[in-house]
């Protein structure tokens, strides 16, 4: 498995040419290189592995260009959702219910949603990094390639910018996506918390997805640090 450059946007495994010295000092480690066995295995068992760019929420966000993260879990799991960024369906795919509720939640915050299907791209390209904490997964299986080694990259990354000088958003919604507060320097950045916006948490106390305004927050914090809004 190799990195390719902005030569190759399409290729399986593209991500940006600054997002590489990370990617190739993970899959050069034992970690990344078991990593790598196992998905080899897989596809040569005949196995189907989403998304089919799993880099793709590195190719769209650089590091230089990250003004808020959110953390996600793993790839969405049925056919035609996954395309590699937290949270985001492929074009044209009906909405999740967890993103019904991020979109919700937007237009209620903010007043309205750039935001017309699923797809969450216009974000990606605005610095918002859609980072899931497991890149790959198999039909119907949520969270089958957890603890494969993923995790170790995608900390490396978040540690990577949470300890970063430039003041990033950092979102954090759920018990899963907040373990990953401790790689933050929180006296630099701007973490936000809350539940989940699954339909099982969203309105659950103590803090509640729905309501919890991050967007528009986000968006002031940004500004007073001189940095544009996003167009949520």
């Amino acid at each position: 498995m190799s990195t390719h450059s902005a030569s190759n946007p399409n290729a399986r495994w593209a991500c940006h040419p600054n997002w590489e010295p990370t990617l190739r000092t993970f899959f050069a480690g034992a970690t990344g290189q078991q990593l790598k066995q196992r998905l080899a295995q897989r596809k040569q068992a005949g196995a189907t592995v989403y998304p089919p760019q799993p880099l793709r929420a590195l190719w769209l966000t650089p590091p230089e260009a990250v003004r808020v993260v959110i953390v996600g879990q793993d790839p969405y799991h049925q056919p035609g959702q996954a395309h590699g960024l937290a949270f985001s369906v492929a074009p044209g795919v009906p909405r999740p219910p967890s993103l019904r509720n991020i979109l919700q939640e937007v237009a209620r915050d903010c007043g309205t949603c750039t935001i017309t299907d699923g797809c969450l791209e216009p974000w990606a390209r605005q610095g918002v990094l859609l980072l899931n904490t497991v890149l790959t997964v198999e039909p119907s299986a949520p969270a089958c390639h957890a603890g494969w080694g993923w995790e170790v990259l995608t900390d490396q990354i978040i540690y990577q910018l949470g300890q970063g000088q430039r003041p990033l958003v950092f979102m954090l919604w759920g018990a899963h996506a907040q373990a990953k507060k401790q790689l933050i320097d929180t006296q630099r950045h701007q973490v936000f918390t809350c539940n989940h916006p699954s339909p099982l948490a969203a309105n659950r106390p103590p803090v509640p997805f729905v309501g919890c305004g991050h967007f528009g927050q986000a968006n002031r914090w940004l500004q007073s640090q001189g940095f544009a809004p996003i167009l949520w």
